[in-house]
């Protein structure tokens, strides 16, 4: 899962070094930039939550595949934040709203990979998560499914916006850091 994790960090942030090493090779985008910061940040959140996966005692293959699934999908929207090669699109937000569907599609995917991980880690890891857990889910996919319908760059600024403010607040509820 580490190396995984690790690849889809590493094209995020290649991808972001290949900005700065060439800005005029496509046009920037403030919503597909917002996708890179929130899905780094879920990737860490998620490499850092699976640590709890030490308290599981009974380990076998279906586990196993399971996350590594749940990390391939994590990686697939990395790759999907950095498409090779770009020049065949307008830009990133042409690449990013023209994959909309392949982008929201998996990130839903993550919402329901989550609940099954944390029903996974057991009943203690499941009271952590209180009552909002119980509406960010249908929430988070309601919203991918109107990310998928509509190409409106403030519906998208809007989605990107409240999850990266949901992740912070989550990160900080969870792991009692100072925002």
């Amino acid at each position: 899962m580490g190396m995984v994790i690790g690849l889809a960090i590493t094209r995020l942030l290649m991808g972001v070094a290949g900005l700065v090493q060439h800005p005029n090779r496509a046009s920037l985008s403030s919503i597909h930039l917002l996708w890179v910061g929130s899905i780094l940040l879920e990737l860490i959140h998620f490499w850092w939550w699976q640590f709890a996966l030490f308290q599981l005692t009974d380990w076998h293959f279906g586990i196993f595949f399971f996350l590594i699934v749940y990390t391939i999908v994590l990686f697939l929207l990395a790759t999907l934040l950095f498409p090779d090669p770009i020049y065949e699109y307008d830009g990133y937000e042409d690449f990013f709203m023209k994959r909309r569907g392949w982008f929201f599609g998996l990130f839903a995917a993550t919402f329901v990979f989550d609940i099954i991980d944390s029903l996974l880690k057991g009943p203690t890891n499941w009271e952590l998560f209180g009552l909002h857990y119980y509406v960010q889910v249908p929430v988070g996919l309601v919203l991918c499914g109107v990310a998928v319908w509509t190409a409106n760059r403030k519906i998208h600024l809007g989605i990107v916006l409240l999850h990266l403010a949901y992740q912070l607040s989550w990160i900080t509820r969870l792991f009692y850091i100072n925002a």
